[in-house]
């Protein structure tokens, strides 16, 4: 992915690696470059600094919370301090422009060799993300608008197979199936009181009556939030 808004030096890079037969996106939309990234899951960002909206050391952090993803800066800043921060912040390498392609090819080459060895097999991430909703899955966390909540395990199981469904009903049984495993020791009331506690969680983030209760059949989660 290559997150560079002069539109020369992007194409650019994008003609010459694809010569190389590296599949190449260009990132157009610079006020959602973390939502561009979880839908394309690249396996190597080449990021500059200055970017509209933010900085690419903003976006930098935005990634590693995420992902672990080699990060390669291609900036025409070239104080030491600039490379400092850009490494500080997640960055694994830094590229001063004008630069030497041969350099370029060099540095994605050796990334993604030390990331993921002879034969990459993908960046698997922790992150779902529904319209701006983000499932954090090996910490139970959820973000909505840069407000972070932390669920229960149980919560945020019923939460992934909620949006996993949207805008489609997931009966009880299937729901509390695939909670608990011996369903005989789960009273009536269970479920109903987990749904009721990831509700307030969702509001503490700013979603409401996103939950729908299908009488007699289960629940559906609707998008009320974009």
């Amino acid at each position: 992915m290559v997150i560079e808004d002069d539109a020369k030096i992007a194409n650019l890079i994008k003609n010459k690696l694809e010569k190389y037969d590296y599949f190449i996106t260009i990132v157009e939309d610079y006020s959602d470059i973390k939502g561009q990234f979880i839908k394309e899951d690249p396996h190597l960002v080449l990021l500059d600094i200055n970017l509209p909206y933010y900085d690419g050391f903003f976006w930098c952090r935005e990634i590693r919370s995420i992902s672990k993803v080699p990060i390669i800066y291609i900036s025409a800043r070239f104080s030491d301090m600039d490379q400092v921060m850009a490494i500080e912040y997640g960055g694994d390498d830094y590229i001063v422009k004008p630069f030497s392609f041969d350099i370029l090819l060099a540095k994605v080459k050796g990334a993604i060799r030390r990331t993921y060895g002879e034969y990459a097999k993908g960046n698997s991430m922790d992150v779902y993300e529904v319209e701006g909703l983000f499932l954090y899955k090996s910490q139970n966390i959820i973000e909505y608008k840069g407000k972070k909540v932390e669920l229960s395990k149980k919560e945020f199981a019923l939460l992934y197979i909620l949006v996993s469904n949207l805008e489609e009903i997931v009966e009880r049984e299937t729901l509390l199936e695939e909670l608990w495993d011996d369903m005989d020791f789960v009273d009536d009331n269970t479920l109903s009181v987990n749904i009721g506690r990831l509700r307030k969680r969702l509001e503490d983030i700013g979603i409401y009556e996103s939950i729908k209760t299908k009488r007699g059949q289960g629940y559906s989660m609707d998008n009320t939030w974009s």
